[in-house]
């Protein structure tokens, strides 16, 4: 496959990756504004804080949003990289905007947001918010994307210290619920803050297929030298070759082990696949991986 080649597949790749992540917003900003801001419901991350702000001030949760996200990108950008900044720079100022649009949109007459299930059903729009905003989370993860927020603070976190994203955003998601006992002091809202969390982290997993677990991945081709070449330089992942016999054949036959983040295995997908379309692989789910790349090796 030549360099010209390559150029349109990766930019047909972003185009789609750029396609889903704004459909995945939608998805998300439809969830907040049509359920969870009329019933004053709120959640982890940073949406969480604006939607606590907004139900005490009035402030609107958008420009909370993008204001923080912007602060957090000036410090972040230059540890994280070029290609996490642009995309998420994207999904800031398209989530912004979409919660800004939505919340124009879903208005009873008098101007406050309309209750779309009618007064008295927080537990229905508790439920119907954390699917549609777990869905959109997925689907943006699932495109390579971010929403911003908490994720650059664990990001940069996990990039210096031995603490996993997953733990990271789990720790502010705790911190921002349990704040909201000083808005309404009324426990029966932190537990709706708990349980929303819940579902979209559970629908989010759902869509993503675990993409924050590690998966192993078996490749036999006989590319096995460029395919090996090409997951080191552009995943950063470690390649291990096996030396085999096909007992069918009786041929000798190179083997490749890899090592990835779930969220990986995409990329790894497609880069077999533009150099190798008939490659033979098989991937696991791994529970547990150490060392190097992955976590590390703790013994209590």
């Amino acid at each position: 496959m030549n360099n010209s080649n390559i150029t349109k597949l990766n930019l047909s790749r972003e185009l789609k990756d750029y396609f889903f992540i704004t459909i995945g917003l939608f998805c998300y900003a439809f969830g907040w504004t049509a359920f969870l801001l009329p019933y004053q419901i709120t959640t982890g991350g940073l949406t969480g804080i604006g939607a606590i702000i907004f139900y005490s001030t009035g402030f609107p949760i958008q420009w909370t949003y993008f204001i923080v996200n912007v602060i957090f990108l000036s410090f972040a950008g230059k540890i994280l990289g070029p290609k996490f900044s642009i995309k998420t720079s994207y999904a800031i100022i398209m989530l912004t905007f979409l919660l800004w649009f939505l919340q124009l949109v879903f208005v009873d007459h008098a101007g406050h947001p309309l209750k779309l299930l009618g007064p008295g059903q927080d537990s229905m729009a508790c439920v119907l918010g954390a699917i549609l905003c777990g869905i959109g989370l997925g689907i943006v993860f699932s495109n390579n994307g971010s929403t911003g927020g908490t994720d650059i603070i664990a990001a940069v976190v996990n990039k210096y210290k031995d603490i996993t994203l997953g733990r990271m955003i789990m720790y502010c998601d705790i911190i921002i619920i349990s704040s909201c006992y000083f808005v309404f002091h009324d426990w029966r809202r932190v537990i709706f803050g708990f349980v929303t969390l819940i579902i979209v982290s559970y629908m989010l997993d759902y869509v993503v297929n675990s993409t924050r677990r590690s998966i192993q991945f078996f490749i036999f081709s006989k590319k096995y030298a460029e395919i090996g070449d090409l997951i080191i330089t552009q995943t950063h992942r470690g390649v291990t070759v096996i030396n085999g016999t096909g007992w069918y054949s009786k041929n000798e036959v190179k083997m490749l082990i890899v090592m990835a983040h779930k969220s990986q295995s995409v990329d790894i997908f497609r880069l077999i696949k533009d150099i190798d379309p008939d490659a033979f692989i098989t991937q696991s789910t791994v529970t547990g991986v150490f060392g190097q790349g992955f976590d590390k090796l703790k013994v209590k």
